[in-house]
């Protein structure tokens, strides 16, 4: 993305001497995508970047999948995961919830109240949604504070650190990419900017205000990274704490962006899921749907006509209003709907034919289309509704048969 900011101290020409009034070098580290190809920034430090004591190996949560067999539609009521009073125990990093995942795409959720350890995804950028509550997520870019309805985008490699606020628990919703993520093209001129039928623009756009300017010794860093196809950990020891950056200047940093910021497009008939993109990675993108006028051709129905998923599956994330083409089936807010490729789906029985004469949909929820299949994770395992497959033709298989 290539939108410069510059926070803090940095010299005149990059790649040169910089000190501070000691007159000791601070030291320069460049973090950069597509090795020096792409968007980057440099960042300066008070002591030196790899400078480590120890590295050991730590276990990420599970991150195990099971394939989407047999092959049907599924609902996953996500707040399930953390009944009464388990946020109090868990972190944004080590207590979440594998739900979906492929070799592109992982998505996880996570209620939390504790303070989480210093994190680094090394494998690749991180979306977070914030569902609810608030709190501060602290990077060696500086503090971002988050809320309800912010997407918080984490450029890989990035050390940070989630603190929730003290009155609420912090859920969200976790994308996590093998690449990067960014917005789409189509809505970036050649040069990067943001043209005008994009739905949002980078005043929308909030990165760090604030440096976090930390001292310590031998400071634990959890790592997660990939040596071969298999997810992994490792435990860095550091020698001096990786919060010492005194300015930071580039196109790649942390970010948020509220989804109440998002400008739906809309038109006199239904509009197809493109429309509501709002982010791509690599092999999936991610839509935001919103509270919107809706289709004003006399004989339109609002609701989204039946579909077949040719090429991916879609996972829709309901976190707020009433979603109208899922009335009657269970989906309420926190709730996931995985509708995989291979077969059609829609609106629920009766829905089609409700929405003809609206004219607003109060609903909003976050979408991922990934363009190869997703397993389920563990989390999905654990809170799926047996019933939802069936709903569109009202009855199911026979007791005993029901993975036959």
């Amino acid at each position: 993305m290539a939108f410069y900011r510059q926070l803090g101290s940095v010299p005149p020409k990059r790649h040169t001497q910089h000190r501070d009034e000691q007159g000791r070098l601070y030291y320069e580290e460049l973090m950069g995508e597509e090795g020096f190809s792409s968007d980057s920034s440099l960042l300066y430090h008070r002591a030196l970047p790899p400078a480590i004591v120890d590295s050991t190996p730590w276990q990420p949560p599970n991150q195990a999948i099971v394939p989407n067999h047999p092959l049907r539609h599924r609902h996953l009521r996500l707040p399930e995961l953390f009944p009464g009073e388990t946020p109090a125990q868990t972190d944004v990093v080590t207590g979440r919830r594998l739900v979906l995942g492929n070799d592109d795409v992982r998505i996880s959720y996570v209620v939390a109240r504790r303070e989480s350890p210093l994190y680094r995804n090394a494998i690749g950028d991180e979306l977070v949604y914030i569902e609810s509550g608030a709190g501060t997520v602290d990077t060696v870019f500086g503090s971002l504070p988050v809320r309800r309805g912010d997407q918080v985008l984490l450029p890989r490699a990035t050390t940070h650190r989630w603190r929730p606020a003290d009155d609420e628990p912090l859920r969200a919703y976790v994308i996590e990419a093998t690449g990067h993520i960014a917005p789409p093209k189509r809505y970036l001129s050649k040069y990067g900017q943001f043209l005008e039928h994009s739905p949002y623009c980078e005043r929308d756009l909030h990165g760090p205000t604030e440096l976090r300017l930390e001292e310590g010794t031998e400071v634990e860093v959890l790592v997660k990274h990939r040596p071969g196809r298999e997810i992994v950990g490792t435990r860095l020891i550091y020698a001096t704490h990786p919060f010492d950056v005194v300015g930071w200047d580039g196109c790649l940093y942390p970010y948020t962006f509220n989804i109440e910021n998002f400008e739906p497009i809309t038109g006199r008939v239904h509009q197809p899921p493109p429309a509501h993109q709002a982010f791509e990675g690599t092999n999936f993108v991610i839509c935001n749907f919103v509270p919107r006028k809706v289709d004003y051709h006399p004989l339109s129905i609002p609701v989204p006509y039946y579909h077949s998923n040719v090429d991916s599956d879609e996972i829709m994330f309901y976190c707020g209003g009433n979603y109208e083409a899922r009335k009657g089936s269970g989906i309420a807010q926190g709730s996931v709907s995985v509708h995989p490729g291979g077969y059609a789906h829609g609106p629920q029985p009766g829905a089609y034919e409700r929405s003809i004469g609206a004219e607003f949909f109060d609903e909003l929820a976050v979408m991922v289309d990934t363009f190869r299949p997703l397993g389920l994770g563990e989390g999905a395992l654990a809170c799926e509704d047996p019933n939802y497959a069936w709903t569109w033709s009202g009855r199911g298989p026979k007791a005993g048969e029901e993975n036959q």
